[in-house]
């Protein structure tokens, strides 16, 4: 008899929480949060992040909401698979709305893209956050499908095509180029690891950037999103568009090896959410810096780890997990490259330790269907 059962003879995942939590996946977490709130102490109390609440009530918001965001993970962690699939599509679904909301709903809190809608008592929301995570849940079953050939080739690739299309469109419109960017990363992750070849990619993307890049740039982007590309490329053909990156960059240079103990921190625009790791290096250093990325790296390894694991029982729990986690991948990427000025500047935060509430109760979310997943497969081998 199983080791863990249940009057009805079957193995509890209530009963048994916390024995099949996966803490491999928690505890680096965990870490990523408290570095987060330790460094977002001493930046919102230098008066950053003071849109709606000043300091100290906007850091007492910010630990309201990773508790939140964890009780969420948590309830999530409790639903059968089932019931998961089907709050997958319900979030889809109200994602989509919400995005088409924000294109009519007339609030726009910061210059730039067009992406939140306010929400009553809890101020901006980004809808684009909730779109990442559905269309992972709702498209990964049908490409196990295909993977099972359960599905033809034509009608799986146009299922999938039209799930990831109308979210992404209704991003890149807005026009918010980093999430855009995060989506179309998702889809080719999944895709490779269900199976096409690289070529077939890297042709496609050629193609798409010809076609795409040109219309965005003339109709789309604004003069500042133009700027920050141009800055990028060019550094200081422009000192009011290059302030930030050149501001970030002292930032982070300042740090040392373990932080600078002077008291004297540099002035860096959205230094709270998107330019949090610039807060990081410029406190905690070389040493502080290197272990967010340690942390983090070891966080996105294990769970493709724990994806090929899980796909030779379910393909669809492992495409789920990779495109998830492919997601988080790219926000570190592009975020930390961002900051020391080896990738262009888009707006997207540093999971798990950015300020701002929209992206850490995501970022649970996400945890939470990860560690159901994850939950699910131990479960298994118990049986």
């Amino acid at each position: 008899m199983p080791k863990y059962i249940n009057s009805n003879n079957k193995i509890s995942r209530v009963d048994k929480f916390f024995q099949l939590l996966d803490y491999r996946m928690l505890v680096p977490v965990a870490v990523l949060v408290i570095i987060g709130l330790v460094v977002l102490n001493t930046v919102l109390s230098s008066g950053y992040g003071a849109v709606i609440f000043d300091y100290p009530d906007n850091f007492y918001k910010q630990v309201a909401i990773v508790l939140i965001g964890l009780l969420a993970a948590f309830i999530i962690c409790l639903f059968e698979k089932p019931t998961l699939r089907l709050i997958g599509a319900l979030i889809y679904g109200l994602s989509i709305i919400l995005l088409i909301y924000v294109k009519v709903d007339g609030y726009r809190p910061v210059s730039g893209a067009d992406s939140w809608i306010y929400v009553p008592l809890v101020g901006s929301f980004q809808p684009s956050e909730l779109a990442k995570i559905g269309v992972a849940m709702v498209t990964g079953p049908i490409f196990a499908q295909l993977k099972e050939g359960s599905i033809s080739t034509l009608k799986g690739f146009a299922k999938i095509g039209a799930l990831y299309a109308v979210p992404f469109l209704l991003v890149v419109t807005e026009v918010d180029l980093g999430t855009s960017m995060v989506i179309l990363f998702m889809f080719i992750t999944t895709l490779f690891v269900w199976g096409i070849k690289w070529r077939y990619i890297l042709a496609s993307l050629a193609g798409v950037t010809v076609v795409v890049v040109p219309l965005l740039w003339q109709f789309f982007l604004s003069g500042a999103q133009k700027n920050r590309i141009l800055t990028f490329f060019f550094r200081g053909q422009d000192q009011a568009a290059s302030y930030q990156i050149n501001q970030s960059i002292a930032a982070v240079a300042s740090g040392g090896i373990a932080g600078n103990s002077s008291g004297e921190f540099i002035n860096v625009p959205v230094k709270e959410s998107d330019f949090i790791f610039s807060a990081i290096s410029e406190q905690l250093g070389l040493i502080g810096s290197a272990l967010v990325i340690i942390v983090a790296g070891y966080f996105i390894i294990y769970t493709l780890r724990r994806a090929a694991q899980i796909e030779r029982q379910s393909y669809a729990s492992a495409y789920v997990m990779v495109a998830l986690i492919a997601s988080v991948a790219f926000h570190y990427i592009e975020n930390i490259g961002m900051t020391i000025g080896l990738l262009p500047i888009t707006g997207i935060p540093l999971p798990f330790i950015s300020y701002g509430g929209s992206a850490m109760i995501s970022n649970f979310l996400l945890l939470g269907v990860l560690l159901n997943i994850s939950m699910d497969y131990k479960l298994s081998t118990l049986d």
